[in-house]
């Protein structure tokens, strides 16, 4: 299972490599709606693949499982409703890192709705962060840029900042005359304020068009990106490593973010794009719990790139 901001994935297999089911559904956030809510989607997942029989071992990596006391929360929530003899549950950067690379040292980035960073040495060294947002210093992901573009476009459609092409991206993206109305709506729960990340993509756009305030924006990002790299690789105190970098903003790699973020990594930290789900992350995660070979792991990694 990798349950994300925006959606959840469910993978079953034998122990062979042999895909069983494959299903999704919405996010599974449990800051958002908390640990028996996770459970609950989940649920409605495992009914939804319509399996015969207890799992031998299941793998959740769950957006939100961010402390220790939230992974205890979601363990309580989800070893009574009886899915798999055995667990394992972690945050969903888990199954990014499991899924981008089979090197010793890895270290995985995530930047989608939010933004997180893991990585894992040959020694058994893990580097996790509670990475909850600005409060404890983090900055980046789609949420958080579209809130500072809604900032930005604010003051420069009334004069006290630079001017921007991003004001008009505002406008058009939600239909108001002014980036003032957008404000105003967030401000008073009118509006979600999880919805500014739908400015993300606009922002990359507009900066590859020559915008100087989208392209301030996106170095920033691109910066934070690689300096959350360079501190899981102290804390994990190797020479070099793969940086898997993944999510909503990364996926796939390619894009001008992608493309900065790979010229500003410093050698030796090797960038990797994400080119599988991150559930396949969690499935064979699922078959390493279970002693599975090298064989099925390739075939299950072949058998769901098909789909």
């Amino acid at each position: 299972m990798d349950g994300g901001n925006s959606k959840t994935a469910l993978v079953a297999a034998r122990t062979d490599g042999k895909v069983l089911a494959y299903t999704r559904g919405p996010g599974t956030n449990s800051h958002a709606v908390g640990a028996e809510a996770v459970a609950d989607v989940i649920g409605a997942l495992v009914d939804d693949a319509k399996l015969k029989e207890q799992a031998e071992h299941g793998v959740f990596f769950l957006c939100g499982a961010d402390l220790p006391s939230d992974i205890e929360a979601l363990e309580q929530a989800i070893a009574p409703r009886g899915w798999a003899r055995e667990l394992t549950v972690d945050n969903d950067t888990f199954a990014l890192l499991r899924a981008g690379s089979d090197a010793p040292d890895v270290i995985a980035i995530i930047c989608g709705a939010g933004i997180n960073v893991v990585g894992r040495g040959v020694d058994g060294t893990i580097a996790r962060y509670p990475s909850l947002g600005w409060e404890t210093g983090d900055w980046g992901g789609s949420e958080m840029l579209g809130r500072e573009v809604l900032r930005l476009s604010a003051r420069a459609e009334d004069g006290r900042g630079e001017p921007t092409a991003l004001v008009e991206v505002v406008r058009s993206h939600f239909g108001t005359k002014t980036v003032e109305e957008v404000g105003i709506a967030v401000h008073y729960k009118h509006m979600k304020q999880s919805r500014l990340g739908e400015l993300a993509p606009k922002v990359i756009t507009a900066a590859a068009d020559g915008d100087v305030i989208a392209r301030s924006l996106l170095d920033l990002l691109a910066d934070e990106i690689v300096l959350m790299a360079q501190r899981a690789q102290r804390d994990l105190g190797v020479a070099e490593a793969d940086v898997v970098l993944g999510g909503g903003m990364l996926h796939g790699g390619t894009g001008l973010l992608y493309e900065t973020i790979v010229e500003r990594l410093p050698r030796p930290l090797h960038p990797v794009p994400a080119l599988d789900e991150p559930v396949v992350g969690a499935a064979l995660a699922a078959l390493d719990a279970a002693g599975a070979d090298g064989k099925a792991k390739a075939r299950l990694r072949a058998e769901l790139r098909g789909r």
